[in-house]
C-alpha cells in the first residue's frame, strides 16, 4: 500500500477526529470559560474569509474583539467581512491583503503592520496551502512551504515586539493530525526529491509547526504559545486538495464552527492561558505531539537546526 492510500486509512480511522467526536468532547467543556468579553483586545487571523478562519473571526467579533482579517483574495474578504458585520454587529473589524506565498510580502506586511498600529495581543496562523503540483515562488521557494511554514515563522517572528507589549500576548497555530505520520524533515525543505506528493507535503508542514511552536515558545516566555488540531472539517479547502477524502468522510466531517472552537477558546478564555506554553491542543485539552510507539520523534539538535534553516530563509528574503 502507498504512503498516500495507508495515510488515508488513517485519516477515516482517527474516528476521534469526527463530528461526532467533537459532541463527545463538548459535553467536558466548561462553558463559562468562553463567556468573556475581549472588546478592546485585536486579533490577527490569517486565512479568514471562510473555514476555520472566517469561523474563529465571527466568535470572536460576537466577544467584542478587534479583527484584523489577513487574506488572500480582496472579493472574498469583503464579502466574508459584510457577513461577520452582519451576524454579529462588531465593525471593528479590518481586511488585510496578502499572498501568503510570497515570503518577500510577508515581510512587507508585518513591518507596516506594526507601524500602523499600536498593540496585538493575538496572532491566529491559520492560512495554509495544500498545493498538487509542485510550483515555486519569486523567492524559488516551494509554495506551500512558503505559504505553511515560513510565512507563519515571519509574520510571528516580525511581530514579536508588538505582541510582547499587548497585554496577555498569544500566539496560535492551526496544525493537523495528519502530521502525525511524518517526522520533521530539515534536508529537503523545498520538497526537490523524489515524486511530490501534496498531501504528505502538507503533512510535513503541519508537523514542522508543531516544532516551530515548540521552539519558538522556549524562546519567547512572555508570550503564551500554543498549536492545536481541529478535527477532520467541512472547508472549501478541504473539498479541493482532498476530493477523495471529503467523499467518502463528508457525512462525518465537523462544521467550521466545531473546528473553529479550540482556536476560539486557547485564543479568549483564561482558562486555556494557564495552561503550559508551547503544548498541542485538540478538543480544549493539550494532548501527545506524536502516536504511541511512533518512529517520529526528533532530537532537539533536530529541531535548533530547523529553526536554524527557517531563520535563514527567512532573513534571506527580508527587505532591506
Amino acid at each position: 500500500m502507498s504512503l498516500y492510500r495507508s495515510s488515508i486509512w488513517f485519516l477515516k480511522g482517527l474516528s476521534e477526529y469526527t463530528r461526532s467526536s467533537f459532541e463527545s468532547a463538548a459535553k467536558r467543556f466548561v462553558e463559562k470559560d468562553l463567556d468573556v468579553s475581549v472588546a478592546g483586545r485585536s486579533f490577527m487571523i490569517t486565512g479568514a474569509s471562510s473555514g476555520i478562519g472566517k469561523a474563529v473571526a465571527t466568535a470572536i467579533a460576537k466577544r467584542g474583539g478587534t479583527i484584523h482579517m489577513v487574506c488572500r483574495n480582496k472579493d472574498k474578504a469583503e464579502e466574508a467581512r459584510a457577513e461577520i458585520v452582519k451576524e454579529t454587529g462588531n465593525k471593528e473589524i479590518y481586511i488585510h491583503i496578502l499572498d501568503f506565498t510570497e515570503t518577500r510580502k510577508v515581510w512587507e506586511f508585518a513591518e507596516a503592520f506594526k507601524k500602523k498600529f499600536r498593540s496585538l495581543n493575538v496572532l491566529i496562523n491559520n492560512a495554509g496551502s495544500m498545493l498538487t503540483q509542485r510550483e515555486v515562488n519569486t523567492e524559488g521557494l516551494e509554495k506551500n512551504f512558503a505559504c505553511n511554514t515560513l510565512a507563519p515563522y515571519i509574520l510571528t517572528k516580525s511581530l514579536v515586539p508588538l505582541l510582547e507589549k499587548s497585554g496577555d500576548p498569544r500566539v496560535i497555530m492551526v496544525s493537523s493530525g495528519i502530521m502525525l505520520v511524518k517526522k520533521l524533515r530539515i534536508g529537503d525543505l523545498q520538497s526537490q526529491r523524489g515524486r511530490f506528493d501534496g498531501t504528505m507535503v502538507y503533512a510535513q508542514h503541519k508537523r514542522q509547526l508543531v516544532v516551530m511552536t515548540e521552539q519558538l515558545a522556549k524562546a519567547h516566555a512572555n508570550i503564551h504559545f500554543s498549536v492545536m488540531h481541529p478535527g477532520w472539517v467541512d472547508t472549501p479547502a478541504a473539498a479541493e486538495a482532498m476530493p477523495d477524502f471529503y467523499q467518502s468522510m463528508k457525512n462525518k466531517l465537523r462544521t467550521p464552527e466545531q473546528g473553529a472552537d479550540t482556536v476560539v477558546w486557547l485564543a479568549v478564555s483564561e482558562a486555556s492561558a494557564a495552561k503550559p506554553s508551547g503544548r498541542f491542543f485538540q478538543d480544549r485539552k493539550m494532548i501527545p505531539t506524536h502516536l504511541p510507539l511512533a518512529w517520529t520523534h526528533s532530537s532537539l539538535e533536530q529541531k535548533e537546526r530547523f529553526m536554524t534553516l527557517l531563520e535563514e530563509l527567512a532573513k534571506a528574503s527580508q527587505p532591506h
